[in-house]
């Protein structure tokens, strides 16, 4: 089905675009949202008396959401769950939760603002996108944690706090993997040939130096066995003359 976007759709085009999408998606978000129109010769001439309309509209609320996305620079959510001691969520944090605790810094967003890259099922810090307009985001930081407390602590932290068994547990999992990745590139046919390269040029510089110095010591000696000649020649003149 082909529709008119009366806005920018993200992954899908800009406003007074004519795109293709599924009948579904039409009938169950973009109408009922009037963020499309069904393309036809009416609407089109429809949508271009009303663009100049739209598009100062569109400038007003993307002005709004600028603004707005200002005020929350920097803004970090606390999220209390319950979780094991490898911090592991009993459950997860959805947009909805986010939109409450956004709602609650006093900013109003649905949920349907919020953009989870992935799934949040541990504790910790993360990065969440908020679309406040459709060209217009800005990311806010939820703070997972047990209790107001270790939010606190992981806010000052940067990071999720487990307890000191499964830290010691994480800490000799990273040496693990930083000696698997050394072994690897020990191992790595690129990294070995790059190798071998180098110590071909190393060879053929000693190479090189090696035969500069025998040519050396081949001239030296010449030069000696002819300075030799020269005085033996001299005495055996001198005893002639004797």
């Amino acid at each position: 089905m082909e529709v008119i976007l009366l806005e920018r759709i993200e992954r899908l085009g800009q406003m007074g675009d004519v795109v293709s999408v599924k009948p579904g998606y039409a009938r169950n978000f973009l109408f009922p949202k009037k963020k499309a129109l069904r393309a036809s010769k009416g609407n089109l001439e429809h949508f271009e008396d009303q663009r100049k309309e739209l598009e100062a509209d569109n400038l007003a609320r993307k002005s709004e959401a600028e603004d707005i996305a200002r005020r929350m620079d920097g803004l970090q959510i606390p999220i209390i769950r319950s979780a094991g001691e490898a911090g592991q969520l009993y459950g997860s944090v959805n947009a909805r939760d986010i939109a409450e605790g956004v709602i609650e810094s006093g900013f109003k967003v649905s949920r349907n603002q919020v953009v989870i890259e992935r799934p949040i099922k541990i504790l910790g810090l993360f990065d969440v996108r908020v679309r406040l307009h459709p060209e217009v985001d800005t990311t806010i930081k939820i703070n997972v944690a047990r209790s107001k407390d270790e939010a606190e602590q992981q806010k000052k932290l940067g990071r999720a706090l487990l307890s000191q068994e499964e830290e010691e547990r994480q800490a000799n999992e990273i040496t693990e993997e930083a000696a698997v990745i050394a072994a690897e590139t020990m191992f790595d046919p690129e990294a070995q040939a790059r190798a071998t390269e180098e110590l071909s040029k190393k060879d053929e510089n000693d190479t090189d130096a090696q035969e500069a110095s025998n040519r050396d010591a081949d001239s030296e000696e010449v030069t000696s066995k002819a300075e030799n000649t020269g005085s033996d020649e001299s005495q055996t003149g001198e005893e002639e003359s004797t």
